[in-house]
């Protein structure tokens, strides 16, 4: 039964999909057109992307459906030029064993922001946005420009309408749940204003802003003894995600598993009388 009142999706002979790997054995052309409805509208106006055949206006095709057919799994790539090195878009999402949907991983970026080279380490290495070798004077400058941690530039404020867009796909699926692990903790902080719980990590979470708060062990901890560890950090979700991508939580960021029922606010706020 829908819970947000939306009609099932169809395949080509008229029965009801009820899976990625469902739509993934579908024609190229009908599962495209299926997975195009993801993508925020704004992305087809602001970058003129044919909603048709999915080409900009050089006649160059901007966004990328991996959806092979065997696998429940969806990587949505657009670019706004074909050999940029940083996504315009980006969305994984894979079927789960327990008929969820999984929001493995999302991204937009501002192809016109400045660049910030936070996921390659001084040598140009890749280094899994700073869990292997990090660039300490590229995140400072990423910082400094406002950004939180794994950003590599400023966002197009787009998530929100893809995930109305996500909620109506699955919910048209007969699914009822969205799971997902937060990369950081500005990230987790975000979910919850969409309505979030915690399968794992809540207490976490609780813990964190106890311990952030005045005369707790994180608190002083900022120490300034990084420029990620500066008093006054622990006033914004932002502060406090980079002083963690810092490590001063003494353990790795994981085990923080979250989800969302379809039509309901879960109504958690692990920081009360945050900013971000």
């Amino acid at each position: 039964m829908s819970r947000l009142g939306v009609s099932a999706l169809l395949d080509t002979e008229g029965f009801p999909l009820f899976s990625l790997l469902e739509i993934n054995r579908l024609p190229p052309p009908v599962k495209e057109r299926i997975y195009s409805e993801l993508v925020p509208e704004e992305l087809f106006d602001d970058f003129a992307i044919d909603r048709q055949t999915f080409a900009g206006a050089d006649g160059r095709r901007k966004i990328e459906f991996i959806c092979p057919a065997g696998l429940g799994l969806l990587r949505l790539q657009v670019r706004h030029q074909p050999g940029d090195r940083d996504f315009l878009f980006f969305v994984e999402l894979a079927d789960t064993p327990y008929r969820q949907m999984e929001l493995s991983f999302c991204l937009v970026n501002d192809p016109l922001a400045p660049r910030f080279d936070i996921d390659v380490d001084p040598f140009g290495r890749d280094n899994c946005f700073g869990t292997l070798r990090r660039n300490i004077p590229e995140e400072i400058r990423a910082m400094e420009a406002g950004l939180s941690p794994n950003q590599v530039r400023k966002g197009l404020k787009l998530f929100s309408p893809f995930f109305q867009r996500l909620e109506r796909f699955v919910d048209a699926l007969g699914m009822d749940t969205i799971v997902a692990e937060p990369l950081s903790y500005n990230n987790a902080i975000r979910y919850e204003k969409y309505g979030f719980d915690y399968i794992a990590g809540q207490q976490l979470m609780r813990w964190i802003d106890r311990e952030f708060r005045p005369g707790g062990e994180l608190y002083r901890r900022l120490d300034g003894s990084t420029p990620f560890r500066r008093p006054g950090m622990e006033q914004s979700v932002r502060g406090r995600s980079w002083a963690i991508h810092d490590g001063i939580l003494h353990r790795p960021w994981d085990g923080v598993k979250i989800y969302k029922t379809l039509g309901i606010d879960a109504g958690i706020d692990s920081f009360p009388g945050r900013t971000f």
